[in-house]
């Protein structure tokens, strides 16, 4: 299908859904898996599923019984981000302050041009946290508008396991303890610190050895100019006893 160039332009980010799975795609939250307690970028992927309609407006409500303190938006060209915070019914503390209000909806509507065209996906990026450490798992439902006023609500609540997924699942978090965090991702980390560390070993070596020749080679230096230094009286030294003795005879 024909996207406007204008349109391309403008929503900035804006990406290419090739292949026939975009009949099945859902808004989602990545990454899948974050860290209790902590701060995460969460992204909200969201393609557009209708053959002729775009994307306008998404809405995202976070959970209020486990309430997020702080959340921040990365503005995208084309979108107004608008964040709406609540009062709690309980005060939750953090980092030694007690937090009265939390954010409760973020809602991202596209400019006057802008849209999520058919065939297409966008990106919509926050920071949020600390993340709760008294559930596994963080369900964000969310709210898709088309501009042909049309309204798909990801909503459904995850499947039991084994369960089939339903049609417009939530976008959700899981979350997991500090150490097992740092399990999952720790391999790679390590792999690539371990690659490091034998990268600078080997460059290490290399320039010792290197640094081992030219000192080499400068006391051979040295050592032949002391040598030739120490054959030159010796040799002066031949010369006068020769002319002495072997001087024109009678």
């Amino acid at each position: 299908m024909a996207v406007r160039a204008g349109t391309a332009m403008t929503a900035a980010g804006l990406i290419t859904v090739v292949g026939a799975g975009i009949a099945s795609a859902h808004v989602t939250a990545q990454p899948g898996t974050a860290t209790k307690g902590g701060y995460s970028k969460i992204t909200f992927r969201v393609p557009d599923e209708s053959d002729t309609a775009g994307t306008v407006k998404l809405e995202v409500d976070l959970p209020a019984d486990h309430p997020i303190a702080s959340v921040s938006t990365k503005p995208i060209p084309g979108w107004t981000a608008t964040v709406t915070k609540a009062k709690l019914d309980k005060p939750i503390k953090s980092d030694d302050a007690e937090i009265t209000e939390a954010v409760r909806t973020i809602t991202w509507t596209a400019d006057p041009g802008t849209r999520i065209a058919p065939g297409q996906f966008q990106e919509f990026d926050v920071s949020a946290g600390p993340l709760p450490d008294n559930t596994d798992e963080l369900v964000i439902p969310a709210i898709q508008t088309y501009d042909n006023g049309n309204v798909v609500r990801w909503d459904a609540p995850p499947p039991a396991p084994g369960a089939q997924e339903p049609e417009h699942p939530a976008p959700s978090v899981k979350l997991v303890a500090a150490a097992a965090a740092g399990e999952s991702h720790g391999g790679h980390d390590s792999a690539a610190m371990t690659d490091a560390a034998s990268h600078g070993e080997d460059t290490a070596a290399r320039w010792l050895g290197g640094a081992g020749l030219v000192v080499g080679a400068l006391g051979l230096g040295v050592g032949a100019g002391a040598l030739l230094r120490a054959r030159r009286p010796a040799a002066a030294g031949g010369d006068s006893a020769g002319d002495t003795e072997g001087g024109p005879r009678a």
